[in-house]
């Protein structure tokens, strides 16, 4: 696979460079020069084959180039070792639960994977390297799981003191092994300025190999693919168009649903719902791109004023509005709508939806309401409900949500973390010694 760098089509990189650097050096983004179809034969038998039988398809079409296909088969079955399964809400409406592995969080998915395909290129170059991620919460928690005792990689999370849920703070502190984690006394803002500093300092590079684990690495967004195709395997005995509503921040789960579009995955339509960080669904309704600071909700993680992989959902589409409003439709929601409508499913369904979950079924909805198609709907849940407690039970009025045992039991185990201040020096000092 040859990638380029989405701000000049002439930077290339193999993927082992792509996956490591993360961003081009002219701070783009990777793409892929050219993107293979699946089978016919695949597609036919899809609804057939497992999570990781597909997960092997689709990395086999895109991968074998770079990686013979044994290997990729090892990638795939040390990645995953859990299902993307759709669960059926209401007449013709489906929710795909991204949330099953072992942060419950859909960042699972492309950390995993990550992490394995990580370790077989530093097998196969007998490296080591140094992985430094800042996070607000989830995306800590993923990378910590998916590297913890990955040979040949170390990993250091940074998160802000006070500033993350003491489920998150327990998923970053409670492993041990090759992940650290440091405690900053700062914002999330500080943590990210802290990981860039570092990158930039000549004596760490000097003694590290420094990676990034971020959510703009190509490959943590090959694998978000698979998911789309676990779905459409699971909604093709309906035997209608396949519609996905994404719940977006960042615009990598689309970006990763357009993906399998262009591999051929048959898809008739995408929705884009945001909360009130509405700067895509304002572009899909006018055309133009205003990025504008974020605004804080109750669905936080999708709290974005400026995705980063806005560019690589246009770029799909040759960077034509035209063409890009064909695939795609954009809704957003307040939070008292998020909070209706996560009160109302569960009164009429007993299902639990947690915010960002929320926003996707009302995007889903709208889009039904306004085109009056006949669709298989499916909406992504990103996470466990229990991940957002508090809002979950102020949304529904009670203070009795159960909470899975794999998160509850966290709360009990001792928290280590070191704490340092928010100085580069103090952070430059810890990494050396």
């Amino acid at each position: 696979m040859i990638l380029y760098s989405t701000k000049n089509q002439h930077l290339k990189a193999s993927l082992e460079e792509a996956v490591f650097r993360s961003l081009p050096p002219d701070n783009g983004l990777y793409m892929p020069e050219f993107i293979p179809k699946v089978s016919t034969e695949f597609l036919n038998k899809i609804e057939n084959l497992t999570f990781n039988e597909i997960a092997f398809e689709v990395s086999k079409t895109l991968l074998s180039e770079d990686i013979p296909e044994s290997d990729i088969r090892l990638i795939v079955e040390r990645a995953f070792d859990f299902d993307a399964p759709i669960v059926p809400i209401e007449d013709k409406t489906y929710c795909l639960e991204l949330f099953h592995g072992p942060s419950m969080a859909f960042k699972d998915f492309g950390a995993r994977f990550m992490a394995s395909l990580m370790s077989y290129f530093l097998v196969r170059s007998q490296k080591e390297i140094h992985i430094l991620v800042a996070t607000s919460g989830d995306t800590g928690g993923a990378v910590a799981q998916g590297f913890y005792n990955v040979p040949g990689i170390n990993v250091t999370i940074l998160y802000p003191s006070g500033k993350v849920s003491d489920i998150q703070e327990k998923q970053l502190t409670t492993l041990g092994g090759n992940v650290k984690a440091l405690e900053v006394d700062g914002t999330f803002d500080d943590c990210q300025a802290l990981v860039k500093q570092a990158f930039l300092d000549d004596e760490l590079n000097q003694k590290y190999n420094l990676a990034s684990a971020n959510s703009i690495n190509i490959s943590r967004l090959i694998p978000q693919s698979f998911y789309y195709f676990r779905a459409y395997a699971q909604v093709k005995h309906v035997g209608l168009p396949v519609v996905f509503s994404v719940p977006s921040g960042n615009f990598g789960n689309l970006s990763a649903g357009l993906l399998a579009y262009r591999m051929g995955l048959p898809v008739s339509h995408f929705i884009a719902t945001t909360n009130r960080n509405n700067v895509v669904p304002n572009y899909l309704d006018r055309g133009a791109y205003h990025p504008v600071p974020s605004v804080e909700t109750i669905s936080n993680a999708m709290d974005v004023g400026n995705p980063s992989n806005f560019v690589r959902m246009t770029r799909f589409f040759g960077d034509d509005w035209q063409q890009v409003k064909q695939d795609i439709s954009g809704f957003w929601f307040d939070d008292e709508q998020t909070k209706t409508a996560m009160r109302e499913v569960y009164d009429h369904t007993g299902y639990l939806m947690c915010p960002h979950t929320a926003v996707a079924y009302l995007g889903l909805k709208e889009y039904i309401n306004l085109t009056k198609k006949e669709v298989a709907g499916v909406f992504l849940s990103t996470a466990h409900y229990a991940k957002f407690l508090n809002v979950v039970e102020d949304a529904l009025g009670t203070n009795e949500v159960e909470i899975p045992t794999r998160l509850s039991d966290l709360l009990s185990k001792p928290k280590v973390a070191t704490s340092i201040s928010k100085h580069f020096g103090d952070f430059k000092a810890y990494l050396l010694s």
